[in-house]
């Protein structure tokens, strides 16, 4: 069981990989805010689709309410106040900095896992985690000749966002993990969470005026088509394969193992955009993917 959840956290990467490119391309027509709370209202129609096949109903009305509590708290953590965190990070200090942060999410992830669910790891899987982590960090620290310096004020400011981000995202790993105990299916899991975040980052839109607006930003195709590109292989398919990782195999594997984009998306810019592979994303990409055999291996 543990390698299957391991397998849906390398799935969940190449979502998180695709979902990037999808959602980077669309807020650059109608704004991050617009695509943030779209991809929610879409992703839970898909949901809903799939758990009325699986389930026999569109939701887990008959949910435990200790389990409406672990999830409600996972997907304000995860969806609601991580996201915005590392969005604003993205504005202040940029991608690259910003990514490097949340590099450490499976490093407190693995920590906080140890911690509140005694969960321990071998020696080799540990020396998985860090090569992993240092591939990652070793690829996105790579400064580009086009990144402009950043003042120190908005420095330290994004670089906090940025930690509290990641913070965000492993607590939210914690939170999910409690409440798919006894083979609680991850589809309904994700349901609740999305229905959660949906209804907190709306009531934002409507009170902040800006609920009609983000309607209409639906009419821009290309940007509509790229949000629900994005919605199926990220909020919908990425965090559902997310959850099955967290159910099925140790918090910190499946945190480090999603953690890959940095690495997936350096063939993928080559394919689709040309862009050169430097010799330091090669090294990266080859110690994270030696992090990754390690992390298989004592399956």
């Amino acid at each position: 069981m543990i390698l299957l959840g391991q397998l849906a956290a390398l799935g969940t990467a190449f979502c998180w990989s695709f979902t990037a490119i999808f959602f980077s391309y669309s807020g650059k027509l109608v704004g991050s805010s617009v695509v943030n709370r779209s991809r929610l209202l879409f992703a839970f129609f898909f949901v809903a689709v799939t758990h009325l096949v699986l389930q026999g109903t569109l939701f887990p009305f008959g949910t435990e309410p200790y389990r409406w509590g672990w999830l409600a708290l996972s997907a304000i953590l995860g969806l609601v106040l991580g996201d915005t965190f590392l969005f604003q990070a993205f504005v202040l200090i940029g991608p690259r900095l910003s990514t490097l942060m949340m590099a450490s999410v499976p490093l407190i992830s693995t920590l906080l896992a140890w911690i509140f669910l005694g969960e321990r790891m071998s020696g080799l899987e540990l020396a998985g985690i860090l090569l992993t982590v240092a591939g990652i960090a070793w690829v996105v620290t790579e400064r580009r000749s086009s990144e402009s310096v950043v003042p120190e004020k908005k420095y330290v400011l994004g670089i906090t966002f940025a930690l509290l981000g990641a913070i965000g995202q492993a607590t939210n790993l914690i939170a999910a993990k409690f409440a798919l105990d006894d083979g609680y299916p991850a589809i309904s899991a994700s349901a609740i969470r999305i229905l959660i975040a949906l209804l907190i980052l709306w009531g934002v839109a409507m009170f902040q005026g800006q609920f009609r607006y983000t309607i209409r930003q639906w009419g821009n195709r290309n940007a509509f088509k790229a949000i629900i590109g994005g919605t199926i292989v990220g909020p919908f398919l990425g965090i559902w394969l997310s959850l099955i990782a967290v159910q099925l195999a140790p918090v910190g594997l499946a945190a480090t193992l999603m953690a890959l984009p940095p690495i997936i998306l350096i063939p993928i810019g080559r394919v689709l955009y040309g862009e050169r592979v430097s010799n330091r994303g090669i090294v990266g990409t080859i110690l994270a993917l030696c992090g990754v055999a390690l992390i298989f291996l004592p399956i």
